[in-house]
């Protein structure tokens, strides 16, 4: 078995970043895209976000390419949301890009806080513009 230590802050953002992650559902989403990632081999740390966009800070095994992961984890959390919970009509999608970031193990602890305490940071105005989207 290989030792791995790989941090990495991803974020991305709803289609048109339109309003469609409803509270109500929320958890629910995050607990599939966690359940997701756990049978990709991958460690969610944290998970969190807004109504129109998600950040996740992750460890995924370098057997394991980064835009594959978040290729599957979109998809599928994407299909599982208009599955679950259909929106009237409007489709559940998410953006076409998105933002990563490497991390350091001294990093960790931060990105983690930063996740877990999103929505407190737009309702401030507290934000690293770095890790906001829109990504193209």
């Amino acid at each position: 078995m290989a030792l791995w230590q790989l941090y990495y802050h991803l974020v991305w953002a709803t289609k048109e970043r339109l309003p469609l992650i409803q509270p109500g559902w929320e958890a629910d989403l995050y607990g599939y895209m966690i359940g997701k990632a756990d049978s990709l081999g991958c460690i969610v740390h944290a998970i969190n976000g807004t109504e129109n966009h998600v950040h996740l800070v992750v460890s995924i095994p370098p057997t394991l390419a980064i835009a594959e992961f978040v290729k599957k984890i979109k998809g599928s959390s994407s299909n599982y949301r208009n599955k679950v919970t259909p929106l009237g009509g409007d489709r559940f999608q998410w953006q076409a890009g998105y933002g990563v970031f490497s991390l350091g193990k001294r990093q960790l602890d931060t990105a983690i806080a930063y996740v877990e305490n999103q929505k407190q940071h737009h309702a401030n105005q507290q934000l690293w513009m770095a890790l906001e989207p829109p990504f193209s």
